[in-house]
């Protein structure tokens, strides 16, 4: 792996005047050697490694030892096979979205959205938003009010076409309804054993002295449950296997009672709530979905609701099953982020240090970035680990060409350049594309680079002000050099971005991947931006424009 890296290392940095890009080697890698992407963490980490080696290179070292290499020959580039055929499809293919509105959605649970909607998409389907919002009790796991808003609007972000939306919440007549056949049917109970007498009684395999009374007396207790029974003291189950090598298809729970849900949408208007499983198994038959993407975490579910499927003689959806999706050193669970909300330590959802998507659109991805990377990342079982790295390599592979450049000091610091002549520096907004236009500035003697810039300036060294000029620093000022870039080649340390003082600039601030906050000065000309506008501050990163507070423009953080 690391002479493939190295390799493409070399080949950027030479024709990029010294400097090899992260981005561009992965894609060179993994382009070369497709299975380097199974482990995006690893492949990231040896990448920075090679880099930091390859860019402490000289240009005339790089070229040397790209010479001893030989011609490097582009690997032959494979067309995208896309995801796979779906099994079984005999008509209109209808896949559903299920997802617990407990908070919004992150990048882990949209891949099951992309991968439903690409089907559908190709196979001219229907796409359905099924809000799984049937645990009102459970810490961490009830659904809130705002979550069913944020999550449509997330997903139509995402390019989703949405068919139809449904909440199982409003739907508990009709699960009620199917209970009440199976009870007829002989084929559920409700059972008033204690918590304690069932989980022993299932680990040695015996049924519950309830199984097998009489239909008559299993709705007596139903009406019971239905009706003023203590929370606790009923559930309903599905007649299953007592013997089933899986102890969790063992006459399994369907119902059970919360006697004050306090429900995002329906209050305590109801306190006999279904579980995931029989409530989902009644919807797909009901919607007719006929393919179902779930998580490995949820086999088990496809086991519990072929009994109910057999029972009703209905078909079940073709399931296809994917591994747990994350991203690397980054809190998923919603449960937690919603606890670190609470104490204080996130700023809410759209917390910067954050995978959700709310936080993602607003420091300034595209949407098609994360379709983009899950459509790479593809379907299969195996748990995934990506490096937010991979993410910004597809982002920058949409924003690059769109994104304006600007210059952004950071922690401004003055310096004097003694002797450097007035004149107006024109500079393109966008290297690539000269017709978008030019931003000038007029220049003087006083320039304003950054703090981190200015802490590693060298009496004596030359230094570059870019498509400036060049200077000598002397100790506490500089003095001019020369302007030509040609004249800096010759031994020049660093070419820095800068701004001219006595020009109006902007006030400008930030908000970084870390929640600290970058705090500076931008130039006038980004005073003009729009709210959302993703630009380029150069040799800073690619920034979205969040909000205008008189004076000051704030931006959020993209990526490098």
């Amino acid at each position: 792996m690391k002479d493939i890296i190295r390799k493409y290392a070399l080949l950027n940095a030479v024709q990029h005047d010294g400097t090899a890009s992260q981005g561009a080697v992965m894609g060179k890698a993994i382009a070369e050697k497709p299975e380097l992407k199974g482990d995006m963490g690893a492949l990231a980490k040896e990448i920075a490694s090679v880099l930091k080696e390859v860019n402490a290179l000289s240009p005339e070292d790089q070229k040397k030892e790209m010479e001893k290499l030989g011609p490097i020959e582009k690997p032959e580039k494979k067309q995208r096979e896309g995801l796979p055929d779906l099994p079984n499809v005999k008509g209109k293919v209808v896949m559903r979205f299920a997802p617990n509105p407990n908070g919004p959605l992150h990048i882990g649970h949209v891949r099951q959205a992309i991968l439903n909607d690409e089907y559908v998409k190709r196979y001219g389907g229907e796409f359905i938003l099924r809000f799984d919002d049937t645990d009102p009790k459970t810490e961490g796991k009830q659904p809130m009010k705002e979550a069913y808003d944020w999550m449509e609007r997330d997903l139509e972000w995402l390019g989703i076409v949405i068919g139809k939306v449904s909440a199982a919440s409003s739907r508990l007549e009709i699960y009620y309804a199917h209970f009440g056949k199976l009870l007829e049917m002989g084929k559920a109970y409700v059972c008033t054993c204690d918590a304690e007498r069932w989980r022993k009684m299932k680990e040695r395999k015996e049924a519950c002295p309830h199984r097998e009374e009489q239909p008559a007396a299993q709705e007596e207790r139903w009406r019971k449950m239905l009706g003023d029974c203590e929370e606790g003291k009923a559930v309903a189950r599905i007649k299953t296997d007592i013997c089933h090598p899986d102890p969790a298809a063992r006459d399994w729970a369907a119902f059970r009672i919360i006697a004050k849900p306090n429900h995002a949408k329906t209050g305590n208007t109801y306190r006999v709530w279904p579980l995931l499983d029989f409530a989902s198994a009644i919807d797909d038959h009901e919607f007719g979905t006929t393919h179902i993407i779930r998580g490995v975490d949820l086999n088990i579910s496809e086991v519990r609701q072929r009994f109910l499927y057999g029972y009703f003689s209905w078909e079940y959806p073709s399931a296809i099953t994917t591994g747990k999706f994350s991203v690397k050193d980054t809190l998923m669970s919603k449960s937690k982020i919603f606890a670190g909300i609470s104490t204080g330590d996130f700023t809410g959802w759209d917390d910067p240090r954050l995978a959700t998507i709310m936080a993602l659109r607003r420091r300034g991805f595209n949407a098609r970035a994360i379709r983009n990377l899950i459509l790479e990342v593809g379907i299969n079982a195996a748990n995934i680990e990506i490096d937010m790295v991979a993410l910004e390599a597809h982002n920058r592979k949409l924003i690059d060409s769109k994104a304006s450049r600007y210059f952004f000091v950071e922690d401004p610091h003055k310096v004097a350049v003694k002797g450097a002549p007035s004149q107006t520096v024109e500079l393109k907004l966008h290297p690539d594309d000269a017709g978008r236009g030019k931003r000038a500035h007029k220049t003087g003697e006083e320039f304003f680079i950054s703090g981190k810039d200015h802490d590693m300036l060298k009496k004596g060294k030359l230094y570059r002000l870019m498509d400036c000029l060049n200077f000598v620093w002397e100790g506490k000022d500089a003095s001019f050099h020369s302007l030509a870039h040609d004249e800096y080649r010759k031994g020049g340390e660093k070419i820095m971005h800068w701004l001219p003082v006595g020009e109006h600039l902007a006030d400008a601030e930030v908000m970084m991947p870390d929640r600290s906050a970058a705090k500076g000065v931008a130039e006038q000309m980004a005073g003009g931006l729009n709210v959302g506008d993703v630009i380029q501050f150069e040799r800073f990163g690619f920034c979205r424009l969040d909000a205008k507070e008189g004076k000051l423009l704030k931006f959020w953080y993209t990526h490098k």
